[in-house]
């Protein structure tokens, strides 16, 4: 059976990451059988989840799985989609992946409240007296990383421009839709849906969520997008 390698439940959402969250989706849109399993980050060989485990084959990374679903697999996440609907689902996603993705890490890791709140406690296994020095450590990697991207170098005020933007974009994109590309899911809703569910978690302080409740039909997106895909998450990964 395959193995999806995630962090697992937590802040009240199915994984603190979108990108698990995403490759959950994925997963269970292929139908084929796999299991959850709460993975070891030190052993992950890009240093990130989620990982597939398929026979002697580990795949990382959301896009690389969803490849390997298709070509080993024979799986067809975008059937029935024109030329058109696939190019505006792959913008969709690089959008959310490459551009929203850094302005929840922004928020979620460099103000202190928020980090406090949840990434802290990835931490909780380290060693007493080495946690603050491994904490330091990472967050000045995590800035680093802002910082080269350019979103670490924008205000609060000029980050949330962009998210509204990046959300107004998404709400008129899926309109009246019931998906993103009509009315069945396509592989883009892997990633839209995990990213709007993520978006609404309620354990941080979050102008980002604000404006995302702006637009109903995105809030009602991740409620169908949750109910579809992760009506059993309290069980999923062991």
């Amino acid at each position: 059976m395959l193995e999806l390698h995630v962090f697992g439940p937590a802040f009240g959402q199915p994984d603190p990451s979108p990108f698990c969250m995403k490759g959950i989706i994925l997963m269970e849109m292929s139908g084929l059988p796999y299991r959850p399993v709460r993975g070891n980050l030190q052993k992950a060989p890009k240093g990130k989840f989620p990982v597939l485990r398929d026979g002697d084959k580990t795949i990382p990374d959301t896009t690389f799985i969803r490849m390997h679903l298709e070509q080993a697999h024979g799986i067809d996440f975008d059937k029935g989609l024109s030329a058109e609907q696939r190019g505006i689902a792959w913008a969709v996603e690089k959008m959310l992946e490459d551009h929203m993705y850094w302005l929840v890490v922004q928020e979620r890791w460099v103000n202190p409240a928020n980090f406090d709140r949840g990434p802290r406690r990835f931490f909780d296994a380290v060693p007493a007296p080495l946690r603050p020095l491994v904490v330091a450590m990472i967050k000045r990697r995590i800035s680093r990383n802002l910082h080269g991207h350019g979103i670490g170098r924008h205000s609060d005020a000029e980050r949330l421009e962009l998210a509204r933007r990046a959300l107004d974009a998404l709400a008129g994109i899926l309109g009246g839709k019931p998906y993103l590309t009509g009315p069945d899911p396509s592989g883009a809703d892997a990633t839209l849906g995990a990213f709007m569910i993520a978006g609404l978690c309620e354990v941080f302080d979050s102008p980002l969520r604000e404006a995302l409740q702006e637009h109903p039909n995105l809030v009602a997106y991740a409620g169908r997008m949750r109910e579809r895909y992760f009506k059993d998450e309290k069980a999923k990964a062991a």
